[in-house]
């Protein structure tokens, strides 16, 4: 025991598998090119929640492990973006930090012109308009 409170936890040393680690590389590259909202409120501007996945957590050492585990988690839920999200960081008492990030998973709807085309396309109805020649 003493051991462990001299060289700290082990866990907080512990590496991801590789193949966690490349997910989580593929969500920051999603997240850092504008591809996945993360908001703190419920809402995103410009979209309309379509369906409500759930609440999605993480728990980390690391606050971008937190963050992006977090979003990890969302996208493997067929997620498009996060609403209401939020953090919370506990100080141990050994002077380290464990973060927790936490939001709800959502998609968006189907934005309504493609939505009404691939309707109207079923339907059998034509959706081309035709445009009169110029006159000159």
């Amino acid at each position: 025991m003493l051991f462990s409170l001299i060289s700290g936890n082990a866990r907080k040393t512990a590496k991801a598998p590789a193949a966690q680690t490349e997910n989580l590389e593929r969500i920051k590259a999603l997240f850092l090119g504008g591809r996945f909202p993360v908001t703190t409120t419920e809402a995103v501007e410009g979209r309309k929640i379509g369906k409500v996945l759930g609440l999605v957590v993480c728990r980390a050492y690391d606050s971008e492990e937190a963050f992006f585990g977090m979003a990890a988690r969302a996208v493997n839920k067929g997620a498009q973006a996060i609403i209401g999200y939020q953090e919370n960081v506990a100080f141990h008492p050994d002077g380290s930090k464990f973060f927790s990030c936490y939001g709800t998973a959502v998609q968006f709807e189907a934005p309504q012109r493609l939505a009404s085309l691939s309707t109207a396309a079923s339907a059998g109805i034509q959706t081309s308009v035709e445009t009169p020649p110029l006159m000159m």
